[in-house]
């Protein structure tokens, strides 16, 4: 088993390979900005330093907790290409048109570790 606390610049010497998964979730001041949220993030779609990126609306079955409208994840090879993807201008234009729709924006930044198999 990988510690889960190895540090990302450590991981290639351990013989552990990674990706930073990027989720950021958003609620709508209004059930009538969803759409326009979806729409607003997904251009973040263009933007090609991600390895994976999907806009997602929630289902909402949770038994606890449905507040969260439109969920953004994407996966990145290193903090290098997440950070490019943010600096990039179409990331500035995705929350001008996203910012004053939404409610709460909560975001993590997680690294997925895999060992490799021998």
């Amino acid at each position: 088993m990988v510690d889960p606390c190895v540090k990302v610049a450590d991981m290639p010497a351990k013989g552990v390979t990674a990706v930073i998964r990027h989720i950021v979730f958003f609620t709508a001041s209004a059930a009538d900005y969803v759409d326009a949220i979806c729409a607003g993030l997904n251009l973040l779609a263009s933007i090609p330093h991600s390895l994976h990126f999907e806009v997602l609306r929630n289902t909402k079955v949770d038994q606890i907790s449905n507040e969260v409208d439109v969920v953004v994840y994407g996966e990145f090879a290193d903090e290098a290409a997440l950070a490019a993807y943010k600096a990039h201008p179409t990331y500035a234009e995705a929350t001008r048109r996203v910012r004053p729709l939404r409610e709460i924006r909560l975001s993590a930044d997680v690294v997925a570790i895999e060992q490799r198999r021998a």
